[in-house]
């Protein structure tokens, strides 16, 4: 159990807020029901999933059984799912806050950004500290291609270790790449059939925790996301969308500005 310390006057009152990035299809969800499976025994938690158009990902975690269905909340962002966790925080925000006072008082609370590529980073208004996911089965070479997440979040995460046979990944050296992007910040090899590996997640998860009661935990910005393209449902030429200038590009041109 981790123990009640009593919070320093510099301490923040409310959760611990964790955010948790990476491409479509890396186990994020996974690994958001690994956590609460370690954890919810002996810490308050909550869960925020992102999805464009659906509540796919709460449903997996309320279906999985691993909070109570009520801790498990969804927003849809109706459009790039990097907006609502960066630029424009305010839903998410509010479903955060809202998810504190209906379970005041709550330890943790886990915000899934919707799944798309490399660059998704959270505003630090937003989360205290990012868990930035990658994968053995999107290849052993992944973490060598870097972007602010895989640089700068405050864990990578190689996750699905236990499926490196079936696709030909040598695990170490994948681990020793993204150390060498990340210049020595902590990467942990994941499977959530590996026990000793689910433990030290939940280790992290428990000194950060620790920092934040304190008042010692300094959210830090990994820098904006790079530029990303968005194809059109409809057949269109698509989206590139920049989040760290004021335009977005449709076909060439100017959509609109971002603020």
């Amino acid at each position: 159990m981790l123990e009640n310390s009593t919070p320093s006057s510099s301490a923040p009152a409310r959760s611990l807020r964790i955010g948790v990035a990476g491409p479509v299809g890396t186990g994020k969800s996974s690994l958001i029901a690994t956590v609460c499976r370690a954890l919810a025994a002996e810490l308050r938690l909550g869960v925020i999933t992102n999805d464009i158009y659906t509540d796919e990902d709460a449903r997996f975690l309320r279906s999985a059984g691993v909070l109570e269905p009520e801790r498990i909340r969804a927003v849809e962002t109706g459009a790039c799912p990097h907006t609502a966790i960066r630029d424009d925080i305010t839903v998410n925000l509010l479903a955060v806050e809202d998810l504190e006072r209906d379970f005041n008082p709550l330890d943790v609370v886990l915000i899934e950004s919707g799944g798309d590529n490399l660059t998704a980073t959270f505003s630090p208004a937003l989360v205290d500290a990012q868990i930035f996911v990658l994968d053995v089965a999107g290849g052993g070479d992944v973490a060598r291609k870097g972007g602010p997440g895989i640089a700068r979040a405050d864990l990578l995460v190689v996750n699905k270790t236990d499926l490196a046979p079936y696709v030909g990944v040598d695990v170490p050296a994948m681990v020793a790449d993204a150390e060498t992007a990340r210049e020595g910040r902590q990467v942990l090899a994941l499977s959530r059939s590996d026990a000793a590996s689910v433990e030290t997640l939940a280790a992290w998860v428990r000194g950060l925790l620790v920092e934040h009661r304190a008042g010692t935990h300094t959210p830090q910005d990994p820098g904006p996301m790079a530029p990303h393209f968005h194809a059109d449902e409809e057949g269109g030429p698509g989206l590139l969308h920049s989040h760290d200038e004021t335009e977005h590009v449709h076909d060439g041109e100017p959509a609109h500005t971002h603020h």
